[in-house]
Parts: structure tokens; sequence; C-alpha cells
């Protein structure tokens, strides 16, 4: 197994244990949706990590992602989120 392979799959266990994480913490709100922008921002990342042999493209695409991420919280602490 190469380096490039455990950094795939510590990578993915990581976000398996954010996910975990997240609907357990969820589990009391059932009406609290991720926005669509957290939707966004974790497919960019994930395709990122997928993506990773191609260096421009796994780093264009977690950089998106964190963009996202940053632009979503960013409308969360505003309070212009829609959802409520």
């Amino acid at each position: 197994m190469t380096i490039a392979n455990l950094r795939i799959i510590f990578a993915l266990l990581v976000l398996l244990l954010y996910v975990t994480i997240f609907l357990a913490g969820n589990r009391y709100k059932k009406n609290k949706k991720p926005s669509l922008l957290a939707v966004l921002s974790a497919a960019f990342i994930v395709a990122g990590i997928f993506f990773g042999n191609l260096k421009w493209l796994g780093y264009s695409l977690l950089a998106g992602g964190v963009v996202l991420a940053v632009a979503d919280i960013i409308v969360k602490a505003r309070g212009c989120d829609k959802r409520g």
C-alpha cells in the first residue's frame, strides 16, 4: 500500500467520523437539514479526495469545498439563511 492510498483511507475515515458525529448530534433535531452550500461543499471535498492523484484537480476541488463551507458558515452566522 502506498502513502497516497493511506492518505485516502485516512481522509475517508475522518469523513466517516464527521458524518457519524453530525448524525448523532442531529438525532433530536429532526427538522434541521443541511443547506445546499453544505451539501455542495461536502461533495467537492469528497471529489477532491478521490481525484487526489491529479494534484491540480484534487486541490482545486478541495479549495472549492472549503470556500463553499466558509460561505455557508458566513450565511448562517449573519442569519440570511431562509431555512432558519
